[in-house]
Formats: C-alpha cells, sequence, structure tokens
C-alpha cells in the first residue's frame, strides 16, 4: 500500500513539475525555478571570470566574440516576439566573453552568460562558424536544457521534491548545479546532454544563427572539422556530442528549413 502511496506521489509529482517548452513545444520536467537557476548561475559565471585569463580591450577575437553573441542574443529576442512570447526570456542579461583557454570549447550558463574559449577559434576558422557554435550552446540555455537535467538528477537524488528549491543554500542542489553548468567540471563528472537536446540545440542553433546573418551552411565543414579532431580524447565540447557523421547527416536534413530563416543582413 506504501509503495502504491509513493508510486502515485512521484507520478502527480511528474505531471505538475512538466511544462511544454517554448521553443521546442517538448514536455520538460521542470522541478527547478529559472529565477533561482539564473540567480546562481550569475554567481557562478563571476567567480570564473575573476579566476580566468578574460581577453579584454579592443582585442579582435574578443570583439568578434561580442558581436556574433549580441546578434544571435538579437535574433533569439525576435524569434520569441515573432511566436508572441517576449516573456520566456525575462531575466535574461546577456554577456559575452572570450577567455584564454587551450580547450575547444564554448558554453552558455543560464541568463545568457556566455563564455567563448581561445581554444575553439582556430576550429571556427571564422565568424560565420562562431556563430554556429554559439547558436548551439546558447540554445541549450534558453531551451532549458539544464534545468531540464538537474531537475532529473534532484528526482534521481530523491532533493526538493516538495515545494521551491533553495538552491544557493542547499549544498546537494549547489552540487548538482556545478555538474551540469560549472565550466570547471571535469568531463567524467559533467551531466551530459540527451541526444534530444543535442539535436535541439543544433536544429534551433542553425535557425537562430541564420536569423543573426549567418549561413548555416557553414555547419556542415565546421563539424567535420571537429570531426577531425576526434581520437581517444575528444574535446569537451563533443564529450556528449551524437557521432560525427550522424550529427552530419542530420544537420543536412534541417538545412532546407534553416535556410528559410537565412538573411544575408542580420535584420
Amino acid at each position: 500500500m506504501l509503495i502504491k502511496r509513493i508510486v502515485f506521489a512521484i507520478s502527480v509529482l511528474l505531471i505538475v513539475s512538466c511544462h511544454r517548452n517554448a521553443i521546442t513545444g517538448r514536455s520538460q520536467l521542470s522541478l527547478v525555478p529559472e529565477s533561482q537557476v539564473q540567480s546562481l548561475a550569475v554567481t557562478q559565471y563571476k567567480q570564473f571570470l575573476t579566476s580566468s585569463k578574460v581577453v579584454t580591450g579592443n582585442a579582435k577575437d574578443a570583439a568578434m566574440v561580442k558581436r556574433v553573441g549580441n546578434k544571435i542574443a538579437a535574433a533569439i529576442a525576435k524569434y520569441y516576439s515573432d511566436k508572441g512570447m517576449p516573456d520566456a526570456l525575462n531575466g535574461y542579461k546577456w554577456e559575452f566573453n572570450l577567455v584564454e583557454n587551450k580547450e575547444v570549447n564554448a558554453w552558455c550558463m543560464p541568463g545568457g552568460k556566455v563564455v567563448c574559449y581561445t581554444g575553439l577559434l582556430p576550429i571556427t576558422q571564422n565568424e560565420t562558424a562562431l556563430a554556429i557554435v554559439l547558436g548551439h550552446e546558447i540554445t541549450h540555455a534558453v531551451a532549458g536544457h539544464g534545468r531540464e537535467r538537474m531537475s532529473q538528477q534532484l528526482l534521481a537524488q530523491g532533493v526538493g521534491l516538495v515545494g521551491d528549491i533553495a538552491l544557493g543554500s542547499n549544498p546537494q542542489t549547489v552540487d548538482i548545479f556545478n555538474q551540469v553548468y560549472a565550466p570547471t567540471a571535469q568531463v567524467g563528472v559533467l551531466l551530459p546532454n540527451s541526444r534530444k537536446q543535442e539535436y535541439e540545440a543544433d536544429h534551433y542553433g542553425l535557425i537562430f544563427a541564420a536569423m543573426a546573418g549567418y549561413d548555416p551552411r557553414e555547419a556542415i565543414p565546421f563539424w567535420k572539422r571537429m570531426a577531425a579532431l576526434g581520437g581517444e580524447k575528444p574535446p569537451v565540447f563533443l564529450s556528449d556530442h551524437p557521432a560525427d557523421a550522424e550529427r552530419i547527416q542530420k544537420l543536412e536534413s534541417l538545412m532546407p528549413e534553416a535556410m528559410k530563416y537565412y538573411n544575408p543582413s542580420g535584420k
């Protein structure tokens, strides 16, 4: 009898804790309030920048990262506005920074806190390919993928099943946040994106890049260059991504839709 009650309670929790994503239309588990995740992200982002070598001034590459990021952010805002959902980006205060780091990586925290590592730029090789990467990573954030992974982990560990979660004051929830978001997390510790989340990031990342004025077809040669970096120890950026051939095939199938959004002027 007790087991039945527990199963029933969990079933009810899952029903009331799921919401339909504004971008993808997919139902997602959401035990974590977006506002709390954004608040903790700001703290973690500031700490990371303080302990990292941020490329500042009028550096050409740093200016490019900010330019591309701001164009992608504007495209996302337009996308939501056109869909009648401008409030979906509440709390987003975009920041784009280039950090000296040899890793081939870039990431975006909730609330629009973005970092690109200098190690990625020799692989992107051009501004359009960088837009493909940032569009992908930013989609993970705006599509709530990290929050979804946090919620799944919280449910698995039985944390915060009743009421709101005070993320910053609960060591266990902070630890789970760090496993999902922390830029210093090791690959073996980092909770991976699901295959479905990766394809969503590819799909909508292409659309956002295209709306921002970047040719989405650049995704194919870029991912081929990334594939060439594979081996026994692939870059962090590839640690939880689909197989190279599979991803490229999927991107090619998405290209006709993405090209409908392509606006070379970015306006």
